[in-house]
C-alpha cells in the first residue's frame, strides 16, 4: 500500500531527461553570452548545478555541447573555462576565413540548391524580419541569432559540398560575434542584405549570389568595427 505521505502529497512530474538538457543548455549559453560567465573564467559544474536547482548530469551534458560551440574550453586538470572573447584581430582573421568560404558557397548553392533549401532560405528570412535583431540581453536576441547563423549554413548545405558546409559550420562565427555584444539596428540592413542573397540563389546567379554575400559579409564587418567605444 503507499504510505500516508506519498498518498496526499503527490510529487510533480520531472520534465523529460532531453526537455532538461536543453533548458540548462540554454541556460548556461545565455550566462556565457551575457557575460555573467566571464571570459576565460573557470566554470564550476557544482556550483552551476546550485544556482539552476539541478543535478550535476545535465550540467555536465550542457558544457559538453558548449564545447562543441566553442564557447567554454576544456583543460586537463582543470575543469571547464569560458573562452576568450575576439580580439580586433581575432575578429578580422574569422571574417577573412568567411570571405573566402561564403561566396563560393553562395555561388555553388545558385547553381545548386534544390526546391527544398530555397524553400528553407525563404522562411529562415521570413521569420527573421519579426524578430529583434538588437537587446541588452542575449535572450532578447537569441532567435534572431540562431535564424541568422542557420541562414548562412542553409546557404552551405544548398552548394552540395560537404567539405565545405563542415568547414562553415566549424566556424561558430555567429556565436562568437554576438557574444562581443549586439549591434543596435543591426537587424534591417541584415535583411536586406540577406534579401539580396537569397534573390541572387532564387534567380540562378553564381556571380550575383558571390557579390551578395561578399557585401552582406563586408557590411557586418564594419558593423563591428564600429562597435568600438561601445562596453561589449
Amino acid at each position: 500500500m503507499p504510505s500516508e505521505e506519498s498518498a496526499g502529497s503527490p510529487q510533480s512530474p520531472e520534465p523529460p531527461r532531453q526537455v532538461l538538457a536543453d533548458t540548462v543548455y540554454e541556460a548556461i549559453k545565455a550566462m556565457v553570452m551575457d557575460h555573467e560567465i566571464a571570459p576565460e573564467a573557470r566554470v564550476g559544474i557544482d556550483a552551476l548545478a546550485r544556482t539552476l536547482a539541478v543535478s550535476p548530469t545535465p550540467v555536465r551534458e550542457a558544457l559538453a555541447r558548449l564545447e562543441s560551440d566553442g564557447l567554454v574550453v576544456k583543460r586537463s586538470q582543470a575543469g571547464y573555462r569560458a573562452t576568450a572573447l575576439l580580439t580586433s584581430q581575432g575578429l578580422e582573421e574569422l571574417f577573412d576565413m568567411r570571405l573566402l568560404l561564403e561566396p563560393e558557397a553562395a555561388a555553388l548553392a545558385a547553381r545548386h540548391a534544390d526546391e527544398a533549401r530555397l524553400d528553407r532560405l525563404e522562411q529562415l528570412q521570413e521569420s527573421m524580419r519579426s524578430l529583434p535583431g538588437s537587446g541588452d540581453r542575449y535572450a532578447v536576441y537569441r532567435e534572431f541569432a540562431a535564424l541568422d547563423q542557420r541562414f548562412h549554413e542553409t546557404v552551405a548545405e544548398a552548394a552540395g559540398r560537404p567539405l565545405l558546409c563542415d568547414a562553415v559550420e566549424r566556424l561558430h562565427s555567429h556565436l562568437h560575434i554576438f557574444r562581443l555584444s549586439s549591434i543596435p539596428g543591426a537587424g534591417e540592413p541584415t535583411h536586406a542584405e540577406h534579401d539580396r542573397i537569397v534573390r541572387a540563389i532564387l534567380r540562378r546567379s553564381p556571380e550575383r549570389a558571390a557579390a551578395a554575400m561578399t557585401d552582406h559579409l563586408r557590411s557586418s564587418l564594419e558593423r563591428q568595427r564600429g562597435r568600438r567605444g561601445r562596453p561589449a
